[in-house]
């Protein structure tokens, strides 16, 4: 197959570029179907328990994706000019196509719960906007006298206002908030970035984060790919200073990225987050053959000064290497199938078919592509590169050299290099916030730092109660164990605010009682209780129960406010409310359980974390035993998977020792990377484990293999590296921390592997059966 497979490429060489263009059109034309998807719900598998759950939540408690809209007066927001704009403003919001309009919260929408000669009154905080100063005054005493809305819907100190704006469907976030801006700008004419005293408006919440990661993901892919391509065409001409030899691989890695997106898309799935890095990964990841192929074909020709001789005895040189290579990344881009989250598995899956096709065109199209270069333009060219020169060939062989004498020095750094990783590994910090996925001067993240210093908090978890029975949540004991629960809830650090039907029954007992102190409270008579929800249902809006209490009052929805979405403070407020359910357990028959898109996220998080597991340990072992099987040695298989280790455990153990979250873009680079760090270990023990059968001693096959070989490594190490690093100049986080930490696996691997084996090398035994002979 090999033979056949080459030498029909260089014999046929129009037909392999004409039935490459062909399949590549069928690919590409798939592109305008692409759809974006960052909605955190689809992170989990569409039965997982926790997102079933949810969806039952929404639909049983009318609850809908959330915008927070925050207006900020450092001079007061109850003033009349002020409320007269934000009316307005208000009015407009509810007609715009795709808010819940009978839904929304805010000054202008939501009603007041008071009493009239022991008649329960419910009216609009703003029926009318107060245009005298009594007016004013009634009106701030009747927002500041009703805690249900302080530092929900009015902050604390009187300086900012907010409307909860429910939406009817996530992907209309990023319009929605667009078109809400425009009606703030033209009433206020002011924005976030204003520093005067007028007011400035902010839009947060995870809805309109995650819209607009994607939107600017988009943007990003435009961006940063085109960026990524010009580096990788620069380095490979600062390589191989040719444009003949540098557009084949260009080519391979264009149809590539072609290949492999326009397969996802036609398979139907979605872009992701992940899968929006597929073209940024598959550029160096796909020229890391071809690199290999004109290094090799780079230093071969002079000798042998025939194209096609010269194409043939390299690639079947470079075939079994190749080979493995490829297949030992792709087996660590889809060990990601086992992490358990969906758009990572499609990512893995996707990256692992692109590797593969990478492979096939290095031995199809390349071959093809370099049969078109004239002879002449070939020896002119390479005539020079007979003779090695520049600062590689000066500085690789000083540092096989070195590492080869002073091996025991080399090792015992690579052990002290593991002591360090591990003890960072165990200080490591397992966390994530949507949010914290723009950098922190981005609109999103400005909005979302001032809008939780002002009210209880723009993250919202759900905590459902459930009863056995119809009327269960009027029971007193179970209203009241509400009422407790949420004070507890409350005194967390990362808790601004709850709100249940509790706060709606105490409200109205209070009111109907002269506001007497001692009626704050739940009443201690399931008639009561039953009563007042009752007048409540015909004095205002009866869908106003709707989000706190279902139909048949077996089960309540308490909304719990967070001022973080950090996955770690969800957690901590779990383990609050079971500390709290251990001293006072619930009643009889109350089961309560957690729910929505802050509690969402940090459940995929932890099926991350546990993926991620499953997937670095299954890939190490297949790629292990691929190298056993390579190398046809359990020893020089160990010794293939050392630089890898070594350059993820400290590459990770500095993440533990400098704080730095271990989120979703981290976790997945510790399965690239194992896949992609062995690939220079394979090439330089495939010549080694060659070199040492021919009988050459160990320091003269150390020699040998810092000459074609590991310039060839060296110049994979430079380009996998480098072309990762326009990611760090996006404005999007994961992108700069993919980018970044990439680029510090990639070194880490690349340097122990040319100082790691050549040590390692000074200790082999002799392979037996070796035959003796001089090395061309």
């Amino acid at each position: 197959m090999k033979n056949a497979l080459i030498d029909y490429s260089i014999r046929n060489p129009k037909t392999v570029v004409s039935l490459t263009l062909l399949m590549t059109a069928l690919f590409a034309v798939q592109f305008p179907k692409a759809r974006i998807d960052t909605d955190p719900e689809n992170m989990l598998a569409a039965q997982q328990l926790d997102r079933v759950f949810y969806r039952q939540v929404k639909q049983e408690f009318g609850i809908r994706d959330l915008l927070v809209v925050g207006l900020v007066d450092e001079g007061g927001i109850l003033e009349t000019p002020t409320l007269e704009k934000l009316a307005r403003a208000a009015e407009q919001v509810l007609a715009i196509p795709g808010v819940v309009a009978e839904d929304v919260v805010s000054l202008a929408t939501s009603d007041n719960i008071t009493a009239s000669e022991g008649t329960l009154v419910v009216r609009r905080f703003l029926d009318n906007v107060p245009r005298t100063h009594e007016a004013l005054a009634q009106l701030r005493q009747a927002v500041f006298g009703n805690s249900f809305f302080v530092g929900k819907i009015i902050s604390a100190d009187g300086k900012a206002t907010a409307l909860y704006v429910p939406i009817q469907s996530k992907d209309l976030s990023h319009s929605i908030a667009g078109r809400i801006e425009e009606i703030l700008e033209e009433e206020f004419r002011a924005s976030a970035s204003d520093t005067s005293n007028g007011v400035r408006f902010f839009i947060a919440g995870l809805p309109v984060a995650e819209e607009t990661f994607g939107h600017e993901m988009f943007v990003q892919m435009a961006v940063v790919g085109p960026a990524t391509g010009m580096l990788l065409f620069l380095l490979l001409w600062l390589l191989f200073r040719r444009w003949t030899l540098i557009l084949p691989a260009m080519g391979l890695m264009m149809v590539t990225i072609i290949w492999t997106m326009g397969a996802m898309i036609w398979l139907g799935y979605t872009v992701h987050i992940m899968s929006s890095m597929t073209p940024i990964f598959l550029m160096p990841i796909a020229v890391l053959d071809s690199v290999h192929v004109l290094s090799w074909f780079s230093d071969r020709y002079p000798r042998l000064r025939d194209r096609r001789q010269t194409i043939a005895a390299v690639l079947r040189d470079l075939w079994r290497p190749c080979l493995f290579t490829s297949v030992t990344s792709a087996v660590g881009f889809a060990s990601l199938a086992l992490a358990g989250i969906p758009p990572v598995q499609v990512f893995g899956v996707n990256i692992a078919f692109g590797i593969m096709v990478a492979w096939l065109l290095t031995f199809t199209l390349l071959p093809a592509s370099l049969t078109f270069i004239r002879e002449i333009t070939l020896s002119r060219h390479l005539a020079a590169r007979a003779e090695v020169s520049g600062t590689s060939a000066r500085f690789l062989p000083a540092l096989g050299s070195f590492a080869f004498r002073r091996a025991k020095w080399v090792i015992a750094g690579a052990t002290l290099l593991i002591a360090v990783g591990v003890i960072g590994i165990w200080q490591i910090r397992v966390n994530d916030n949507p949010v914290r996925w723009f950098k922190a001067n981005h609109p999103i993240r400005v909005a979302d730092r001032v809008l939780n210093e002002h009210f209880g908090g723009t993250y919202e978890a759900y905590l459902v109660v459930e009863g056995g029975q119809p009327d269960d949540i009027k029971r007193p004991e179970v209203m009241s164990y509400l009422a407790r629960l949420q004070q507890a809830l409350e005194r967390h650090p990362r808790v601004g605010k709850t709100s249940s039907v509790a706060d709606i029954v105490k409200r109205i007992n209070f009111v109907l009682h002269g506001e007497q102190g001692a009626f704050d409270a739940v009443p201690d008579d399931q008639a009561a209780i039953a009563q007042i929800l009752f007048l409540f249902s015909i004095s205002g809006d009866p869908n106003d129960l709707d989000n706190f209490l279902n139909a048949d009052a077996s089960k309540a929805n308490v909304w719990v406010q967070m001022k973080s979405g950090d996955n770690r403070d969800m957690s901590a407020v779990e383990a609050a409310l079971a500390a709290f359910m251990r001293e006072q357990p619930p009643p009889e028959g109350l089961q309560l359980r957690w729910s929505g898109l802050t509690y969402i996220n940090r459940i995929w998080q932890g099926l991350m974390v546990s993926g991620m597991l499953r997937a670095v340990l299954g890939s190490f072992a297949v790629v292990f035993v691929l190298m056993v099987a390579l190398l046809r040695s359990l020893r020089l298989g160990v010794l293939a998977m050392l630089p890898l280790t070594v350059a993820i455990v400290f590459c990770y153990g500095l993440l533990g020792l400098f704080g730095k979250d271990y989120d979703m873009p981290i976790a997945v680079c510790s399965t690239l990377s194992l896949g992609l760090s062995v690939d220079f270990a394979i090439h330089f023990l495939t010549k080694l484990h060659a070199l040492r059968r021919q009988g050459t001693d160990a320091a003269r096959a150390n020699q040998e293999m810092f000459g074609e070989t590991v310039r060839a490594v060296w110049r994979n190490a430079i380009v996998i590296t480098l072309t990762f690093l326009p990611l760090t100049f996006a404005p999007l986080t994961p992108y700069v921390t993919v980018g970044l930490f990439f680029a510090t696996l990639m070194v880490g691997s690349a340097a122990a592997t040319l100082l790691l084996l050549p040590a390692f090398a000074r200790f082999l035994p002799k392979p037996t059966g070796s035959n003796p002979q001089p090395v061309s």
